[in-house]
């Protein structure tokens, strides 16, 4: 590019995103926040926990919530057995792990077709943004607002009751 031209290329922003299943819809996490997936474990339970929690499982000595994002999102219950996969994510504040049908892998999509959820369901929360696919829609969860504060404050001294 000489000196006296002006480069007028949009640089295009992409989200790179781990996209999972829930009773066939298709929910991402920003993969920046993902920090792995496997199969499904035994949770064991955690007394005076909030009842968005399923328990706690133990990953190299570090104890992590297991919540419910099925009750979050006003979906049935369901028995976990080993073919559903837990997806461990990082909060601002914590570590959580969520049972999840299936993960789908990765996925880019570029920021401008990722609409507000207000714009499309107005009131639906914990949702940050809704992407079209040519499969269907893309709910692109809000991790950071998953737990309110009285259940951050719930959980973490029914975790510091565990810890002893």
């Amino acid at each position: 590019m000489s000196s006296g031209t002006v480069d007028t290329t949009v640089q295009r922003s992409v989200l790179r995103l781990v996209v999972f299943g829930i009773e066939g819809q298709q929910y991402a996490l920003p993969l920046s926040t993902v920090e792995r997936a496997f199969p499904m474990v035994a949770v064991s339970t955690l007394p005076k926990a909030p009842a968005i929690t399923l328990g706690v499982i133990n990953i190299s000595g570090q104890v992590i919530p297991v919540v419910d994002i099925r009750k979050r999102f006003g979906l049935p219950g369901r028995v976990f057995d080993p073919r559903a996969r837990l997806l461990v994510a990082r909060t601002p504040r914590r570590i959580l792990a969520m049972p999840v049908d299936t993960v789908l892998g990765v996925k880019e999509v570029m920021a401008e077709t990722v609409t507000a959820p207000d714009a499309v369901l107005p009131g639906i929360g914990h949702v940050a943004g809704i992407a079209t696919l040519p499969d269907g829609l893309l709910f692109i969860h809000d991790l950071e607002s998953f737990l309110s504060l009285d259940e951050e404050r719930q959980l973490t001294e029914a975790l510091q009751e565990v810890r002893g």
